[in-house]
């Protein structure tokens, strides 16, 4: 026979979804909000870092970039800290947001030892990233309300 979920059952999912999203959504928020101060050389260098994980960012204006990514992060941070945004639906932009970050570890050999997985000491900044790819899934992965 099924279980029938009780009030109980959605007070005990409010704890580890808050405990995923308030911390890394307020982290990120701040980030995106921060990013549209940036100047031009900052811009440059934004976009200069992303492009280790996509080539093909090199072709965008800088300053069209940092205020999009700018945008794109600040958009995200108050979607975690909404919570009226589906924890799966949380999760999963996230997760994508992660996995850029990731890209651009992986796609620069100089952010991994010689194996290419584990960071050097100039990877380690942008490899403990690898936790909001984890957050992510973790938040897809709750149950839904």
């Amino acid at each position: 026979m099924f279980f029938k979920k009780s009030n109980k059952d959605k007070i005990n999912l409010r704890l580890p979804s808050a405990a995923l999203r308030i911390p890394t959504g307020a982290l990120i928020l701040n980030s995106g909000l921060g990013k549209f101060q940036v100047d031009k050389e900052g811009a440059e260098g934004l976009r200069d870092m992303a492009t280790d994980g996509i080539p093909q960012l090199g072709q965008v204006d800088a300053e069209t970039f940092a205020t999009g990514l700018a945008s794109a992060e600040t958009a995200l941070g108050a979607a975690l800290l909404c919570p009226l945004i589906p924890n799966r639906l949380a999760g999963l932009g996230l997760t994508a947001f992660g996995a850029g970050l990731l890209s651009m570890y992986f796609g620069n050999d100089q952010y991994t030892e010689d194996d290419g997985i584990r960071p050097s000491s100039a990877g380690l900044a942008i490899a403990k990233d690898s936790w909001l790819v984890g957050i992510g899934l973790a938040l897809a992965a709750l149950p839904r309300k």
